[in-house]
């Protein structure tokens, strides 16, 4: 895994998924609030008329030297939930994320967020 504070380098970069086919373009990094460490990414995706953020899981990913590559198929990102490219994701809504990857989601025990934009 790489650390948190290096992962903003990778914005922009391209994401693959294990059979080299590329998902979309790295947006942004959601860290655990429990653990700080990245849990993860939006990827924008979508026609250029159409385009949004779907979110994929970084646990398990690599880096490469232009690209970051994920555990996950492009399918199953495309299916994922997503918001607009303007989007930010309701606390409400994470639940629906962890559970589209079949990630136990544990609320924040004092009632905030789970994942943070970083």
């Amino acid at each position: 895994m790489f650390e948190a504070g290096n992962i903003r380098e990778w914005r922009g970069h391209d994401v693959v998924d294990g059979d080299g086919s590329k998902i979309g373009e790295l947006e942004a990094v959601y860290v655990d609030t429990a653990t700080d460490q990245p849990a993860f990414a939006t990827v924008v995706v979508g026609l250029p008329t159409r385009r949004r953020l779907a979110f994929v899981p970084l646990a398990g990913a690599t880096v490469g030297p232009d690209y970051v590559r994920v555990t996950v198929s492009k399918k199953q990102v495309k299916d994922a939930p997503s918001i607009g490219m303007e989007g930010e994701l309701p606390a409400a809504d994470e639940g629906a994320v962890f559970s589209h990857y079949g990630f136990e989601h544990r609320a924040d025990t004092g009632g905030g967020r789970r994942l943070a934009r970083r």
